[in-house]
């Protein structure tokens, strides 16, 4: 197996860029090679993918208007540029294309993302970001999450910013992290009860205490929406290997879940119609 570049269409002016393990036998060189998927093929099929040439690059390059591109895995690794990348990125912006950043990874917020892309040397704007912890919040924004209602949050402090920039009320996150529970006898483990969604993504500090308010909410606040940021077994956390990636605390949670569930990775309606939405325009006003 090896590594290539995929680019997958998902919109009629906008390609979706990531990266992922394909048989070498679709090249018959040994050296990496690049394919793209026409609009229709199925994601997890090869039997459609083009090899690109020097003809069709330039094809796709004057057909398309704006580019996704996936940040970790593709952007960087960790806190590590990948090869080639700020030049890709220049020459795009100097063809006049828009770009936008999607990112599974709930632990920063979009402007934080921006902040991070800029340390590295990159400039990205907060608007050209749209993270798992945006659409998560949006989701709740656009179906019109009673204001009143709070939100307990498993994951990292990007989803707590996210919320308070919309105007939610966000519990738990960072701040539970070092918290600890007692199992003994007669002992009843209190929770919120005006807690009214509960979202679980990426979470370095998850514990025992985190998921029993969370399950606690789900299970017994009534209404109580489950929201995952994405469901990823592994995640590029650092630049020398893979890390549990946020699907191993979302299972924790979701085997107690009986009532709604929304998935907002960037796999799934949730976050694509947050983003080409012109209602929402990147704004929670």
């Amino acid at each position: 197996m090896s590594t290539y570049l995929i680019i997958t269409k998902v919109q009629k002016d906008a390609i979706f860029v990531f990266t992922c393990e394909i048989n070498a036998h679709f090249s018959s060189s040994s050296s990496p090679s690049y394919f793209f998927f026409p609009l229709m093929a199925d994601d997890k099929s090869t039997t459609l993918c083009q090899p690109l040439s020097l003809t069709n690059v330039q094809n796709l390059l004057d057909s398309v208007d704006c580019f996704l591109f996936d940040c970790d895995g593709v952007i960087w690794k960790g806190d590590t540029l990948i090869d080639g990348v700020p030049q890709t990125l220049e020459m795009l912006r100097s063809k006049g294309k828009k770009l936008v950043f999607v990112t599974n990874n709930s632990s920063k917020s979009r402007k934080q993302y921006a902040h991070k892309f800029q340390s590295l040397g990159i400039p990205v704007t907060e608007e050209e970001m749209f993270s798992s912890s945006f659409a998560a919040t949006m989701y709740l924004k656009v179906n019109e999450f009673p204001p009143e209602k709070k939100v307990y949050v498993i994951g990292g402090e990007g989803i707590i910013e996210e919320l308070k920039l919309a105007g939610f009320i966000g519990l738990g996150g960072p701040e539970d992290g070092k918290k600890t529970v007692q199992l003994k006898a007669n002992t009843l483990f209190e929770h919120d009860k005006s807690v009214g969604a509960v979202v679980v993504g990426i979470d370095p500090y998850i514990n025992y205490y985190k998921l029993q308010y969370g399950t606690l909410c789900i299970r017994e606040n009534p209404g109580c929406i489950f929201i995952a940021t994405n469901r990823d077994a592994t995640g590029n956390m650092t630049d020398l290997q893979e890390w549990p990636g946020a699907g191993c605390m979302v299972r924790c949670c979701n085997l107690r879940v009986n009532g709604e569930r929304a998935y907002c990775s960037r796999k799934t309606f949730h976050l694509f119609n947050g983003l080409f939405a012109e209602t929402i325009q990147y704004s929670y006003n």
